[in-house]
């Protein structure tokens, strides 16, 4: 029961994190103006990102370990899905952070505030991974 537990609790903090920075976060700071949004993107990526993949990292592993003692393909199908959020964050928007963390970046440009649009879209896939995964593995610890 503690690796199920682990995993549901990961899932839930990455899909609640993840769900805030989509919901209030990031919109808060594209209210202030491209400039503000891109200047304040850099120290909330640094913290998020450590945050985020630990979390979806240690859901990943204990949903494999719960799977392990278990047998319930459950478990791994969340764990692989909250996991997934790993390959997906290089894969997808790695290209976009590192625009939008680029020094030479004109931070007023059209430029800037369409990588800041992209990257909004690419983190709500992030987002819906990290529910789906959580709702999943809420739905197999209390059945």
């Amino acid at each position: 029961m503690i690796l199920e537990t682990l995993a549901t609790v990961a899932a839930g903090i990455f899909a609640g994190a993840a769900l805030y920075i989509n919901v209030a976060e990031h919109p808060a700071r594209m209210e202030c103006g491209t400039r503000v949004a891109v200047t304040v993107f850099a120290p909330s990526y640094r913290r998020a990102a450590k945050m985020q993949a630990s979390l979806a990292g240690i859901g990943l592993l204990a949903g494999v370990g719960a799977w392990l003692q278990e047998g319930d393909l459950w478990w791994l199908a969340a764990a692989v899905v909250l996991g997934s959020v790993i390959p997906f964050t290089f894969l997808a928007i790695m290209s976009t952070n590192t625009r939008l963390l680029a020094p030479e970046l004109n931070k007023d440009s059209a430029e800037a505030a369409s990588l800041l649009r992209r990257w909004g879209r690419l983190h709500a896939v992030r987002t819906a991974l990290g529910l789906i995964a959580f709702g999943v593995l809420v739905w197999r610890l209390v059945s």
